[in-house]
């Protein structure tokens, strides 16, 4: 008798998987392992997702790619060498990315992006879409995102890119994508400290829930609350979910249910509550109906409120710009600045609908055509720290597709960072290629930032998850890469099985060896140039004959890569002692929080 492949159980490596599978659950887990993606465009952003998506045990990941490796694809693509200039980038990173996770079925895929390629899959990401090679426009992601959605199921569609220093994302999971788990959390629960009727409100009657002082409550507006062993009130154990509105950290009120106003009951005692999660349906529209028409957009820094809106008319603007012009406008370029502006501004008032338009006066104003003459001399440019923070994104919003937990982005989503580029931008001679690593960030910050980052001396403490990845991300940078140049890493731990899923420097055969060497070798051969010295030991008061004053006083940065409270409180008062910047960092699961400290004049960890 022929076994369904649908019905094999699908067995998941614990001991591999193990801090997966607290996050996600078993359930999550296997909806994972049992998922087909396509990623259109092995430039840096798809390497960083791949990357992410094999290390979280999808089924089959194709690589598909029809552009050949450049010089520019070498700031941000990890797993791409000098070697492979000239070479397909699917293929020349497709062993590596293997490497990852024997388990995932990896293949490679170089022909053209068609219907017939992409329905046999449960998720299509495109990427790279501001490529001429790749023959992308606004009109030829409509017709791949429709076909998708015409598909029973709907195949999932995610299309992402990174310009300079600016970002977008779109997700699209058809009608009717139901979310099991909004937020993944566990349900809160709580002990009732008094139940209050009021019936003088001049809507409907309400019940005030009082909780006791030592448990503030976690619900949000609009949550729902199932109680139990509530005395007086009895009513209340049986009336099923309420939908809370909060008054307090420790008070909320609830809709007074009519059996309650019937029986003329009131509250005596006891009672617990918890919190009820229920699916929640979310429709999609097309790629075609959002570009027109984006609605209210998830906002990444509320300091730039609205800026989103105007990042998508750019983005519509960078793609007219380069089908006209079969390419990006130069790095550097100011007249080429000056055009994408006008284009912006035909946009805006063409090809948009009213309600996303922005105004006149905003178009005009300082800040715009600063931002837009900031995205036009950068967008050529591709910077790993970008593809990186993406990568992360839409490698989530893949996991999100295929599990539906955790509430998906809806839909465009964008992000810049222009404060990171100088006050006075980089000239076109500053900006031009060089045929060198770098050329994807010299297209960005110019030569002569590119030279303070290469001699910069960096320490990098713990080489976990983390580490990892900010190594990772030094190498691609060229951080420590000068003849000045240098970046410690130091950790006192060795590599154990269950690092490999998250811990991507790491492969089967180096499990027991220390993790700092092992990291330290595997940036050197993702970038030779990079100047790098591992330890072993732990920073603490035990180890200041290692690291003393000059150690300290040599350093231009130091990077928190740990996972204690008390070693990132001990380095945090090294560096404002020694008057050296911090970036602190850390993660919990689905969540991360990050800290810039410079010593007496921001706000230090430890403060």
């Amino acid at each position: 008798m022929e076994v369904d492949p649908t019905e094999q159980k699908v067995e998941i490596d614990e001991n591999l998987h193990s801090r997966q599978i607290a996050v996600y659950g078993h359930e999550t887990m296997k909806k994972i392992s049992d998922h087909s993606l396509l990623i259109s465009g092995l430039n840096g952003l798809g390497a960083e997702i791949a990357k992410n998506v094999i290390l979280a045990n999808f089924k089959k990941v194709t690589l598909h790619d029809t552009v050949d490796t450049t010089f520019y694809d070498l700031s941000s693509h990890f797993y791409l060498s000098e070697d492979d200039v000239g070479k397909n980038r699917a293929r020349a990173c497709a062993n590596r990315l293997k490497e990852l996770n024997p388990t995932v079925q990896v293949e490679v895929n170089t022909e053209e992006l068609t219907h017939e390629l992409i329905k046999n899959f449960d998720t299509v990401v495109i990427l790279d879409t501001y490529t001429p090679e790749r023959a992308l426009s606004e009109n030829k992601l409509i017709e791949l995102n429709d076909f998708c959605r015409s598909q029973k199921p709907a195949i999932n569609f995610i299309t992402g890119d990174t310009l300079g220093v600016f970002g977008r994302c779109f997700c699209d999971f058809g009608n009717e994508f139901v979310v099991t788990d909004v937020d993944g959390e566990q349900p809160f629960t709580g002990i009732v400290a008094s139940i209050v009727k009021d019936e003088n409100t001049q809507k409907e009657p309400i019940l005030v829930v009082n909780c006791v002082d030592e448990e503030r409550i976690e619900f949000c507006d609009n949550d729902l609350v199932a109680f139990s062993e509530v005395e007086g009130l009895v009513e209340l154990n049986t009336c099923g979910p309420l939908p809370v509105t909060v008054k307090s950290p420790y008070s909320f009120t609830v809709p007074c249910p009519e059996s309650i106003l019937k029986s003329n009951s009131n509250y005596t005692r006891g009672g617990l509550l918890r919190q009820v999660k229920l699916p929640k349906t979310h429709n999609f529209r097309s790629f075609g109906a959002a570009l027109n028409d984006p609605g209210e957009m998830l906002e990444s820094d509320f300091s730039k409120f609205g800026r989103s809106t105007l990042l998508h008319v750019l983005f519509r603007a960078a793609h007219t710009y380069r089908v006209a012009n079969a390419g990006l406008p130069e790095p550097g370029n100011t007249e080429h600045a000056k055009l994408l502006l006008s284009l912006t501004k035909h946009i805006n008032t063409n090809m948009l609908a009213e309600s996303a338009r922005l105004s006149n006066e905003t178009l005009e104003n300082e800040e715009t055509v600063k931002i837009v003459e900031a995205f036009s001399r950068t967008a050529r440019g591709t910077i790993n720290p970008m593809c990186a923070i993406y990568g992360g994104i839409i490698g989530q919003e893949i996991i999100k597709g295929a599990s539906g937990k955790f509430t998906p982005i809806k839909q465009f989503f964008y992000i810049d960072f222009v404060e990171a580029l100088p006050e006075t931008l980089p000239s076109q001679a500053e900006c031009s290629p060089t045929e060198t690593r770098y050329d994807g960030q010299i297209a960005v910050f110019g030569k002569d930032l590119q030279q303070k980052i290469g001699d910069l001396k960096y320490f990098v403490v713990g080489a976990g998850a983390l580490g990892c990845e900010m190594l990772k991300n030094f190498a691609m940078m060229g951080l420590g890469g000068g003849n000045n140049g240098k970046v410690t890493v130091t950790d006192d731990d060795t590599i154990e099985k269950s690092n490999l899923s998250r811990q991507f420097l790491f492969r089967n055969w180096d499990v027991k060896k220390p993790k700092s060497s092992t990291a330290a070798d595997a940036v050197k051969k993702m970038n030779p140039n990079i100047n790098i010295t591992p330890l072993q030991d732990r920073v603490s008061t035990a180890t200041e004959d290692v690291f003393n004053d000059e150690f300290w006083q040599s350093l231009d940065g130091v990077c928190n890569a740990l996972d204690n409270v008390k070693a990132r409180l001990y380095v945090d008062s090294r560096c404002v002692f020694y008057n050296v910047p911090l970036l602190e960092s850390g993660t919990l699961g689905t969540k991360c929080n990050t800290q810039v400290v410079i010593p007496h004049q921001t706000e230090n960890y430890g403060a």
